[in-house]
């Protein structure tokens, strides 16, 4: 083992194919969306920023709506993600966008529409709820559930 493997290993997968010569392009060039700017695929911070004010979002809508579970407790994690679900849901179906991804300025797409249908919607959010398929991406920086749901995360404003 010398330095170059070490360094290899830290910068990631993608820096140790691209050094053995495959070309991976840009984040969504597979799918015909723009390197940067609007159009482009949303970045993985905005997305996780985005996530998480929806959670808090939905924690506090959930103790104003069911007060009787205390803060912590597992019936107020489950109201917490049955209100996440609910909102994010009809935020995407109606809007495109749930609250905090209108916020951070970025938008839900359908590969072959600029609007999601209720089903893929449905689909998209209940596998973001299971955790997992959202934490897989693939290097068009597209989640299972996006995948799933085809489904892009775009940026709506620079």
């Amino acid at each position: 083992m010398n330095r170059r493997d070490v360094s290899t290993w830290i910068s990631g997968p993608r820096e140790a194919l691209e050094s053995q010569g495959y070309e991976l392009g840009y984040r969504g060039e597979r799918l015909g969306l723009p390197e940067a700017g609007v159009g482009s695929v949303a970045s993985y911070g905005r997305r996780v920023g985005a996530l998480f004010i929806d959670w808090i979002a939905s924690a506090i809508v959930a103790q104003l709506i069911f007060p009787q579970y205390p803060y912590g407790s597992q019936s107020s994690a489950l109201a917490t993600l049955g209100v996440f679900f609910v909102v994010k849901t009809v935020f995407t179906i109606l809007g495109g966008a749930s609250f905090a991804q209108r916020l951070l300025g970025i938008r839900v797409s359908s590969l072959r529409s600029p609007y999601v249908d209720p089903l893929r919607a449905t689909l998209r959010t209940f596998l973001i709820c299971l955790v997992i398929p959202a934490a897989i991406w693939d290097r068009d920086g597209r989640g299972l559930h996006d995948r799933a749901a085809r489904t892009v995360v775009l940026k709506a404003r620079p």
